[in-house]
């Protein structure tokens, strides 16, 4: 089983460099933001759940405001990108999702962690929010994310 010490980078950290592919069909390079534009990394369990997929359309719908805010969106889980793009495409998602298959990423962020459902023990995303500045520093962290409302709460940070 896979432990990660579940460390958090925190705010005014520089964000952790990372490459994934995407379902633009490219891989997306963290570091290709930096010096142009924040970037909202967020990290969610699986496609096409009631709660991510609850997520990602408050993140689609917001997604002109967090633009307006010199912010990309980027969404990450460790399914392939087949199945990001179906996803994707079922519920007309606007902004690239990231195959982190191995959960390698989600270990540099701290947020492959040990979890709980009905008694069982296993380890897994931790729904997490991290706001990058066009510096490519953490300026916001949001651990053990509620959905409702989140989107806005991420974009109030983002302005702030």
């Amino acid at each position: 089983m896979t432990t990660t010490d579940n460390r958090l980078p925190e705010v005014g950290q520089p964000a952790p460099d990372f490459t994934l592919p995407s379902t633009d069909d490219k891989e997306v390079r963290l570091s290709d933001f930096k010096g142009k534009q924040a970037v909202v990394l967020y990290f969610y369990p699986r496609d096409d759940t009631p709660g991510c997929t609850a997520e990602a359309c408050s993140f689609r719908d917001l997604r002109g405001l967090f633009h307006e805010h010199g912010a990309e969106i980027l969404g990450v889980s460790t399914d392939t990108v087949k199945s990001h793009k179906k996803f994707q495409q079922k519920y007309h998602l606007t902004f690239p999702l990231l195959a982190d298959a191995d959960h390698a990423v989600a270990d540099q962020y701290g947020v492959w962690q040990q979890k709980k459902f009905m008694g069982r023990e296993y380890m897994g995303m931790a729904r997490t929010t991290f706001v990058i500045d066009a510096n490519g520093t953490i300026k916001a962290v949001f651990p053990n994310v509620k959905v409702e409302g989140h989107a806005d709460k991420v974009l109030e940070a983002l302005k702030g």
